[in-house]
């Protein structure tokens, strides 16, 4: 398989759990409606448990599927299971920390921040997945480069199946 195909195969868990919890529909924040000492909100409304474990369950999912059809790329179920799960758990973390910092700056729910939103779930997937599985130098900048153009075409599809408000 081509390097770059490969990058794009290793982060697809990453990608659907970013990407599922906005079909989860949850309605308990996860920051229980608190806010932190400078009277923000810890999180918001738009980071719910059951989306969170949605993502997660989507990710994992995805990664089950994967090693079905390429087993020969994690090389056993378990390793497939451990990368999907920290691509997964990397990615969501990620969006929640996105989250944090966006809040702490005084940015309303669903404004953009343009890198954050689109790198930050990004790292924090990749730096979890390290132990299990790494990629290449190239290959991970290949993944900075094309990931902002699919978050943005996974929003704006997300947008026209009404499934978010805004198209960012």
């Amino acid at each position: 398989m081509n390097e770059l195909l490969e990058a794009f195969w290793y982060i697809l868990p990453a990608y659907f759990a970013n990407a599922s919890p906005v079909i989860f529909k949850g309605k308990r924040p996860m920051d229980f409606g608190k806010s932190f000492v400078d009277g923000r909100r810890i999180l918001g409304d738009g980071k719910t448990w059951r989306g969170f474990f949605g993502g997660l369950f989507t990710g994992v999912l995805i990664g089950i599927i994967q090693y079905q059809i390429r087993p020969d790329f994690y090389g056993s179920f378990p390793i497939a299971l451990k990368l999907a799960f920290a691509l997964s758990f990397g990615a969501l973390l990620g969006d929640l920390i996105g989250s944090f910092v966006k809040r702490r700056i005084g940015m309303e729910r669903g404004y953009p921040a343009v890198g954050l939103d689109q790198w930050g779930f990004l790292v924090s997937a990749l730096v979890l997945a390290y132990p299990v599985k790494t990629l290449t130098t190239g290959q991970v900048l290949f993944l900075f480069l094309v990931t902002p153009f699919i978050h943005w075409g996974a929003n704006v599809l997300a947008y026209k199946l009404k499934w978010k408000s805004v198209p960012w």
